[in-house]
């Protein structure tokens, strides 16, 4: 398998997908858009997963390199390639499809709980009800012939699947200990008081409740994306 990781900032890494991508003894390469924006040959790629990022995917004068990312990624899904968003990343999914991408009624950053949504028979299916990390400001609207998969009660579109090998998710399924530390430690000035927005403490002491169930998940999802049948 031939895997292919958008990084856009150095404290938001592929966390517990490392781990997942190793036990498959995948061929991995990494673009850190805060060092180079070089892109490699899409045609050849397996899988593609695109991390999240303190930018917004409508900073296109501040960070240039948004324009070929985007261009990038809507070349990698038309083709085919089993494709996975994170936060950032399913925003920029959403974006190189043409849907708009804006600021979200509530923040959400700490543990919350997102329900399954109903979507057509063959497509991930979520739990009926799970916790997960939160933390963005911003949301999606679905991409044109894209499914919903699951929901909260701060943001409408958690999650979405477009054809057999997308989905994007507006949470975080990969983080660990150490990638919880590293954003608090890079981002903790977003936690101001608000209805969807957890202490620094509430955030770590609740990740060993759910590492295991959240980890678990996103190896479910990322077998489902790249099964042989899906192609």
């Amino acid at each position: 398998m031939k895997a292919h990781i958008l990084q856009h900032v150095a404290f938001e890494d592929a966390g517990i997908i490392n781990a997942w991508l190793d036990a498959h003894r995948a061929d991995v390469g990494v673009t850190r858009f805060d060092e180079a924006a070089a892109l490699p040959d899409p045609a050849g790629l397996d899988l593609l997963v695109v991390m999240g990022g303190p930018m917004s995917v409508n900073d296109e004068a501040e960070h240039p390199w948004l324009v070929a990312e985007k261009r990038f990624i809507a070349q990698a899904v038309a083709q085919g390639t089993a494709a996975l968003g994170i936060c950032l990343g399913a925003q920029l999914i959403a974006a190189a499809q043409g849907a708009r991408v804006y600021r979200n009624a509530e923040k959400e950053i700490g543990w919350f709980d997102i329900e399954a949504v109903e979507a057509p028979q063959g497509c991930f299916a979520f739990p009926p009800r799970c916790t997960v990390m939160h933390w963005h400001g911003e949301t999606f609207d679905l991409p044109p012939r894209a499914h919903r998969l699951a929901a909260s009660v701060g943001c409408a579109n958690q999650a979405f699947q477009l054809g057999e090998r997308v989905i994007g998710l507006q949470f975080h399924l990969e983080m660990t200990d150490a990638n919880l530390r590293a954003i608090l430690a890079n981002c903790r000035g977003e936690l101001r008081p608000a209805r969807f927005v957890q202490t620094e403490a509430e955030i770590l002491d609740a990740g060993p409740q759910h590492f295991a169930a959240t980890h678990a998940l996103m190896a479910q999802l990322l077998d489902y994306l790249t099964r042989p049948t899906a192609r």
